[in-house]
């Protein structure tokens, strides 16, 4: 017998699948997401160069601003 999975899973999964849709189906809807990432990775490269008080960054320093990027973002999407 085979567990089941709970409802939510089921929600979830169609929440995204309606989002990849609506993504791949409307370009203004993709564009905007598209700028919005990019956006976030290049405030989150100013900051860490105020911060850090770099002018050149290194592998390591952009996998960290990638990350806070990326959570910048999902932060922001998910006000």
């Amino acid at each position: 017998m085979e567990s089941e999975q709970p409802k939510e899973n089921d929600n979830l999964r169609d929440v995204v699948r309606t989002l990849s849709e609506a993504l791949k189906n409307d370009p203004e809807l993709f564009y905007a997401y598209q700028a919005n990432i990019a956006m976030a990775f290049k405030d989150n490269v100013r900051w860490y160069k105020q911060k850090t008080g770099k002018k050149s960054l290194s592998m390591g320093d952009l996998h960290e601003i990638a990350n806070d990027a990326a959570k910048y973002f999902l932060n922001q999407f998910c006000k």
